[in-house]
């Protein structure tokens, strides 16, 4: 059998020994092999006579070059098996190899010459017990959650009155109708369309691309808000909201975006990412935008009620001028109605028109008020040749001769400064 064996695959046997002609010390030996030789004869049998084949194992000892090429070992409980993934095959997975997991890998057996190993080159690896692209979906999930990227605190609030709207999405699709027309029934906005492939390859990167232009529009084209969207569909049909290219742009977004991609029961990526989640396409319109009739609704009560806010914020206001003047009648009336005046302009100018004659009403009272403080003031007083007198040790005004005592010193106020003096006496 092991005659056989090596015969099937090409490789010829030197005679056993024994006695027999040509068989003594002097009989010529047969030419032998050079290890290229017989590496490059065993690599031709293997390629010949073994095509593709499908290997499950664990992978171990993952290492990614900057090649781009993947080494890995894949192994089970007694036997080990290398293995390599081209960089172009490498670049088309759904997911990274880690140590640990396991794999169904389909490719062709060969022989590494410069080791005279045999190696599997991989074609195809997948995921056993989890779809290569729900593992990807997970892992990419876990690297940018580790990096912040789904933090609340990097999240931007949504304007609430939208002048411009930005739309990343099919142009033909379904989603986009559905969104305008609600858009546009709800409120007068200016909607500004980008769009893009939704699936298939390449269409992560005409996504992220779009975000970025939206992003760079000057000022005064840029829009206020984003909705990133698609309708529903497979895993595989939604994949292009859960490559890293369109998380990254989603992150890097001055701009905040909605992500509404599927139904109601699909999360991609940029679900995590974006500042605010829609169950679908149809929701972010409601919820990006107000409802016109609702505002005039609330617009209308208000402006109901405002005649009673104003007749009470007056009365307040009458209220708090009659108490500071009776407090302050005797302080530098000049300086505190002045201030008043002051607070009485600022609250006039935030009242409605409809109170302003209200306000007119009470800035003339205010006024005879002021012309009556300023009579009252005892800085007029003095004016007209009257004095003030008071104790220096105190401050108590004089009012009677039983107030000081001889010797005692006084300070009299007048029209242009203050006297000091001693009590010589009194009578």
């Amino acid at each position: 059998m092991f005659r056989r064996g090596l015969t099937d695959y090409g490789i010829s046997r030197a005679p056993a020994p024994g006695p027999g002609p040509g068989s003594g010390p002097g009989a010529e030996r047969p030419k032998p092999w050079t290890v290229s030789q017989l590496t490059r004869h065993i690599k031709d049998c293997i390629d010949k006579n073994f095509g593709s084949v499908w290997v499950e194992g664990e992978i171990s000892n993952a290492r990614t070059f900057t090649s781009g090429h993947c080494y890995f070992t894949l192994k089970d409980d007694s036997a080990q098996l290398p293995a390599v993934l081209w960089r172009d095959t490498a670049a088309r997975l759904r997911f990274s190899p880690a140590d640990g997991q396991k794999v169904l890998a389909q490719g062709r057996l060969t022989v590494y010459e410069a080791r005279g190993c045999y190696q599997l080159v991989v074609e195809r690896l997948e995921p056993l017990g989890i779809g290569a692209l729900a593992a990807a979906f997970e892992q990419l999930k876990q690297k940018l959650a580790a990096a912040g990227l789904f933090e609340a605190a990097r999240k931007k609030p949504l304007p609430r009155f939208p002048r411009r709207i930005g739309i990343v999405t099919s142009p033909t699709g379904a989603a986009l109708q559905d969104m305008l027309k609600i858009i546009f029934s709800r409120w007068p906005a200016d909607v500004v369309l980008a769009g893009v492939r939704v699936q298939g390859d390449g269409a992560a990167a005409e996504i992220a691309l779009a975000l970025a232009r939206l992003n760079g529009l000057p000022e005064a084209d840029r829009p206020d808000v984003l909705i990133l969207g698609r309708g529903g569909g497979s895993l595989e049909d939604l994949w292009a909201f859960n490559e890293e290219p369109v998380a990254h742009a989603i992150a890097a977004s001055r701009i905040p975006v909605i992500s509404a991609v599927g139904h109601e029961v699909d999360f991609t990526i940029s679900d995590f990412v974006a500042d605010v989640r829609a169950a679908t396409p149809t929701h972010a319109a409601e919820m990006v935008v107000p409802n016109l009739e609702e505002i005039k609704a609330q617009l209308g009560t208000l402006q109901a009620a405002l005649p009673a806010v104003l007749l009470q914020r007056l009365e307040s206001a009458r209220q708090r001028l009659a108490g500071l003047a009776q407090s302050y009648a005797l302080k530098r009336p000049e300086e505190r109605i002045a201030g008043l005046r002051q607070r009485l302009d600022d609250l006039f100018a935030r009242l409605a028109p409809a109170g302003q004659r209200r306000l007119a009403v009470a800035r003339d009272r205010l006024g005879g008020l002021t012309e009556k403080l300023e009579a009252l003031s005892p800085l007029k007083v003095l004016e007209r040749g009257y004095s003030l007198t008071t104790r220096a040790r105190d401050g108590k005004l004089v009012l009677s001769r039983f107030d000081v005592a001889p010797g005692e010193d006084l300070r009299t106020r007048v029209r242009d400064g203050v006297i000091v003096s001693k009590v010589a006496g009194t009578v």
